[in-house]
C-alpha cells in the first residue's frame, strides 16, 4: 500500500506538469486508451522522473503496471474535471500558469547548462579545484580527554617526564577512542571542534600541547604525529558533486545576467516598497 500510494503521488504531480512533452519516437508505443485517447509510453516514462529516487531506481518492469494503471485513473479523473468546466475555473488557470512557468524554468537553465557543462570544462573545474585542495593540509593526531584542567596538567607533566602518550591515553583518557590510544586519525580543518583544531594545527610532528585544551567535552592534552597535504580524490570520483557546483555557478551567473537587463521591485507584507526599482 505505501509503493502504490508514493506512485500515486508521483503521477498525479507528473500529471500537473504534464505541460512539458516528451518526443515520441518509433517505439513510443501506445500503452492504454481512455475512452478512445491513447496513453502512450513516453507518458509512463516522464511520469516515473517525478517519483522519488528510490523508486526512478527500481527495475521498470516492476513500475511499469502501477504507472499505466495510475496514468489511466488520472486521465478519467481529469476528462471528468474538464467535463465539470474545472480547466475554466480561474484558480486552476493560476496553478496552470504557475506550473508552466517552473517547467520553463527548468527548461531554459537546463539548455544554459547543456552548452557550458562540456567534460573538457568539467576536466579544467577539477584541475582548479585540484590545485587549491593540494593547498589544504591534513593532521595525524592523538587526545587524551580529562574531567579536570587539574587531571590534564598532571598527564602532561607525566609526559614531559617521557611517559608514553599511547599508553596514557589508555590509562586515563575519558574519551572513545581511549582504549586506542586516544588515536584520532587524520583529519582536516572544519572537523573538529574550534579550540581543539586550533590547538591541534598548532603542533608540529611530535610535539604534544603543554597547556590544557578546553572544549565543551572536558581538558584534552593533544599529540600530533604527523601533517601531510589532503589527498586529492581524482576526478571519476568527484565528477558528480563538482558538475553540481559548477550547475550551480552557471546558473546563477545566469540569473545575474537576467537581473541586471531587469527593471524588478518587490514590496513587503504590508504593501510599501521593499526596495527602489532597479532598472
Amino acid at each position: 500500500m505505501i509503493f502504490r500510494s508514493l506512485l500515486s503521488v508521483g503521477v498525479i504531480v507528473a500529471g500537473v506538469f504534464a505541460s512539458q512533452s516528451v518526443a515520441q519516437s518509433a517505439e513510443d508505443q501506445v500503452v492504454a486508451i481512455v475512452d478512445g485517447a491513447e496513453i502512450r509510453m513516453s507518458e509512463v516514462q516522464e511520469a516515473v522522473t517525478f517519483l522519488p529516487q528510490q523508486y526512478q531506481e527500481a527495475p521498470f518492469e516492476g513500475l511499469y503496471p502501477y504507472m499505466v494503471n495510475r496514468l489511466v485513473i488520472m486521465r478519467l479523473i481529469a476528462n471528468a474535471g474538464r467535463a465539470a468546466g474545472l480547466a475554466d475555473d480561474e484558480n486552476f488557470k493560476k496553478r496552470v500558469a504557475h506550473a508552466e512557468n517552473r517547467l520553463l524554468e527548468q527548461a531554459t537553465l537546463d539548455q544554459q547548462v547543456e552548452g557550458s557543462l562540456t567534460d573538457e570544462a568539467l576536466a579544467v573545474y577539477y584541475q582548479q579545484w585540484a590545485e587549491k585542495k593540494q593547498m589544504d593540509e591534513e593532521i595525524q593526531a592523538r587526545h587524551i580527554l580529562l574531567t579536570t584542567e587539574e587531571e590534564a596538567v598532571a598527564v602532561i607533566a607525566e609526559l614531559v617526564n617521557g611517559a608514553d602518550f599511547a599508553g596514557l591515553a589508555k590509562e586515563r583518557s575519558t574519551g572513545p577512542s581511549g582504549p586506542e590510544g586516544g588515536y584520532l586519525g587524520y583529519f582536516g580543518k572544519g572537523q573538529m571542534v574550534p579550540e581543539f583544531e586550533v590547538a591541534a594545527f598548532e603542533l608540529k610532528p611530535g610535539e604534544f600541547s603543554r597547556t590544557p585544551v578546553q572544549t565543551q567535552f572536558g581538558f584534552h592534552v593533544i599529540l600530533v604525529e604527523d601533517r601531510r597535504p589532503v589527498p586529492v580524490p581524482p576526478l571519476a570520483e568527484m565528477a558528480a558533486e563538482l558538475r553540481k557546483e559548477v550547475r550551480s555557478e552557471i546558473e546563477q551567473a545566469y540569473v545575474q545576467q537576467l537581473e541586471s537587463a531587469a527593471s524588478i521591485q518587490t514590496f513587503n507584507l504590508d504593501g510599501s516598497p521593499a526596495n527602489a526599482a532597479v532598472q
